[in-house]
This record gives C-alpha cells, structure tokens and sequence, in this order.
C-alpha cells in the first residue's frame, strides 16, 4: 500500500496571501491531479484482482464557503472522478475508513511512504499513524526510489508534454531575440515569461538566468536585476553577449533552454564572442553526435573536455607543444589529463529532465553506482564532481545537452599561474564572460531527437538580432 500527499497551497511569510501552488511531482506522477490538498492511497497485491488493476484512490478537499467567495474552489468529487482515471474519488475525510479497510483486507501489507522531508509533503499524523494502530509496517525506504527509476525514462506522453513545454519556450527565446536590442536583463525576463504565458504555460520549470556581459559567468545567476553594461562615452553600449537559461512547463513536465545572443554591435559577436560561441557549438554538436542507447554520459563529459582543450589551443588559450619556449607537457593528452579545462567548463554536459527540471537525482546518479568505470584514460575526476547523469542512455531517457565556456575570475584564480595558458590571449576572451547552448533530446533506438526548435547556428542568430531576418 502506498500513501501519498499532494501539496498544499502555499502562503507568503505571516500573511494569508496565497503564493503560486505547483502539485509534488511524485503526487503528479502517480495521480495526474493539480488540486492542493489532496491524498492519494495505491494498493497492489500479486495474485488478487489488483495485479491487473490496481486499487488508486484519489482524495480531495471538500468545497467550502470561504473557498467560493475568496478563490476558485476544488473541483467537486463527481468532476474529479470525470477527469482522473482512477477507482474512485472521495472527500479527504474519507481517507481514514479507506486505510481501515484496505488493512483489514490485506494485514500483512507494507505501508509505503515518501521520506519524511522538507522535500515532500507531510502526512498528517490522523492519516499517517493509522497503519500503526494496526502493527502494519511502514517505510520510506523504497517508494521513492521506485518511482525515480520509473520516471528516468520517458513514455509518448509524456515526451508529447516535453515536446510543448520546448516549442513554448524556444518561441519565447526568440522572441528576446528579436524584440530585444537593449536594455536591462529584467525586461528579457519579463519577455520571455510573458511569452509563455500568452500560449498558455502556468509555470516556470525554475528561475530564468538572464545574464549578461561577464554576468553570464555565474552558472545560476537569477538576478536578472542589472542593466546591460554601458560604455563611458554618450552611453554607447559595449558589445557583449547575453545567456537566457529558461524554459517554461506544461503540465507540470519542464523545458530547458540556454541561448547566448549578441547585444550592441548592430546585433553581431565580436570576434572574441564569436570564437567562443563557435567553440561551444562544436561540443554541443559533436556530443549530440554520439548519443545512442549503452552509451555512458560520462563518455560524452570527456568528450567535451577534449574538444575545449583542441578548441583552446586553435585560439592560442591553450598553448601547444611548438609554442615558444613549450614542449610536450602542453600536449593535448598532458593538457587534458591536468584538469585545467574545468577552470572554463566546470558543470556537467547536462541532466535529466521531466516533472523537474534536475529529474530524479537519486536515480541519474546512484549513490551506489557499479557503471562507473575509472582510469587514467577518463580524464581527472573533477571533470565529473557536478554530473547530475551518471548512468549509459537508455531509449525513453530525455536529458539536455549545455555545454558551456566561462570566464569566471573566481574560478581562474587558482590557474592564473598554469603553464597550459598563454595568459596575453586569455585577457582578450575574458570580456565575453560566459556561453552556454543547451537543447533538450529524447534519446531514441538509433540516436536521438532534439525536442528544442529554436536554432542557435551563429547565422540565424545574427541575423535575428540584428533585424535581418
């Protein structure tokens, strides 16, 4: 038997005003239902009736009068029950005679729970100490890993959901693009959300990153709250690049989407942006390359080591064994085997992506994980400290692929002496502050399917923000 509670609405600090109520993915998962407050109670016994067909009973909160005059009400239990496909639908203050009956007709049964977190929602102690009263066993030990591993892989309904929530937002994307010349970081924002919006999508999968200039160098950077940066001369804006990180859901299933773009400069990268974008692209178009079903994410990270390492020593970042004064320990292999790269690329090429945006962590990196293989040939380990996917692909998996290059005075600090680096090139990149491309795929039998519409060739983009197309 299992035991879940959806969430409830959430209220902002000491007042009674309501803030945006988003269902427990999990709940969703399993139910299908938005509405706050509900319960849902599963039981599944082999070789009864209900190996077939599962006993999902759905419970919601009865209508009261506050809810009709304050806010719109829960659906009634005769509309729940038109729209969720499960055995029945009853008030909440059912639920305890349905735990009663369920244990009378299966004594041995095991009681399944969500861990007892912040993280999920809480089970009030009238339905969770039910069980007890009955010596039934309760834990929490393997629900939730259960339904991690189920939801890693995706079936067509859900990928149809993926599939909306990315052609939502790439059209939001370009709508920055297109609309915005300059300005300040939160108007990109209020696009973009505004976009969505518009076609329908109720939430953001997470905060948008609108960063702009050397800004863009802070993975998560949420602020969105500055100006682009001016120059000291009648206001001339400098050229640089502006990183969008956002993607909107619907329902409840998230897209993922980063878009570099140039501001300034007739709407064109300077050739220092240009370079690096160029680069970027590569890592994302050779690692969408191998993508296949066996093969480990940890083999297309390495990957994309090696094709910054050979991208950096094109534009003379990385020195190369006949540079002035070199030799062979600036050679691709020692360079890549140092782990200076991370300095420039320190996340992970991407994660899985469904119901959450970073999706079921505790099944895409195992705590306990046998299909890791080490060796000097994999490169050093901080190459893979910040994988959120640790596993080989399997068909149904939907993951995003964001590769990245920054220019993070915090995190070149501790290179600024490395012998790998021509540090008279590296000043000339470090303005251009940081690029990341990032799509969503669904991996299929024969490679994959790139679910993200909006393009990102250096073309297109160009052309878009400068106004020629």
């Amino acid at each position: 038997i299992a035991l879940l509670a959806g969430g409830v609405t959430p209220f902002r600090n000491d007042t009674d005003r309501e803030l945006p109520f988003r269902q427990e993915s999990n709940f969703y998962y399993l139910s299908g239902c938005t509405v706050p407050g509900s319960y849902l109670l599963i039981a599944y016994q082999n070789g009864t009736s209900f190996t077939t067909n599962p006993s999902v009973q759905l419970f919601i909160p009865k209508v009261e009068l506050a809810d009709l005059m304050w806010s719109v009400p829960p659906p009634t239990v005769d509309e729940a029950t038109a729209t969720h496909n499960v055995t029945r639908v009853e008030h909440s203050e059912a639920l305890p005679d349905a735990i009663h009956e369920l244990l009378k007709a299966f004594p041995e049964a095991t009681f399944h729970i969500l861990p007892a977190t912040p993280q999920f929602p809480d089970i009030p102690s009238k339905f969770s100490a039910l069980p007890l009263t009955a010596n039934a066993r309760i834990t929490e030990d393997y629900l939730l890993p259960a339904l991690h591993r189920a939801r890693l892989t995706k079936d067509a309904a859900e990928i149809e959901l993926i599939r909306q929530a990315n052609a939502i937002s790439s059209r939001a994307h370009e709508t920055v693009m297109r609309v915005l010349g300059q300005g300040k970081e939160a108007e990109a924002e209020a696009l973009f959300v505004a976009s969505c919006r518009r076609e329908g999508a109720v939430h953001q999968a997470y905060l948008p990153i609108v960063a702009a200039a050397n800004r863009a160098s802070t993975l998560h950077y949420c602020c969105n709250d500055k100006d682009f940066a001016w120059g000291p001369v009648a206001r001339q804006l400098h050229p640089q690049v502006l990183l969008i990180d956002a993607g909107c859901e619907w329902n409840c299933y998230a897209a993922d989407i980063t878009r570099t773009m140039p501001v300034g400069n007739g709407g064109k990268f300077t050739p220092e942006a240009r370079a690096i974008y160029e680069l970027v692209l590569e890592m994302q178009r050779l690692s969408l390359e191998v993508l296949k079903p066996g093969l480990h994410w940890d083999a297309v990270q390495l990957l994309c080591h090696r094709t910054l390492v050979r991208g950096f020593q094109r534009l003379g970042i990385f020195k190369t064994p006949s540079s002035p004064g070199s030799g062979s320990w600036n050679s691709e292999e020692a360079i890549l085997a140092s782990g200076v790269s991370t300095a420039f690329f320190p996340h992970g090429l991407g994660h899985s992506l469904g119901l959450d945006v970073h999706d079921v962590p505790s099944a895409s990196k195992p705590e306990k994980n046998e299909t890791i293989q080490r060796g000097v040939e994999l490169g050093p380990e901080s190459f893979y400290t910040y994988l959120r996917l640790r596993l080989p692909l399997e068909e149904g998996m939907v993951v995003t692929v964001e590769p990245g290059i920054y220019f993070s005075p915090h995190l070149l600090a501790p290179v600024r002496d490395s012998r790998h680096i021509d540090h008279e090139v590296l000043k000339r990149y470090e303005s251009v502050g940081g690029v990341r491309i990032e799509d969503v795929v669904v991996i299929t039998k024969d490679g994959y399917v790139n679910l993200t519409t909006v393009r990102s060739d250096v073309d297109w983009v160009e052309g878009v923000c400068s106004g020629a197309l």
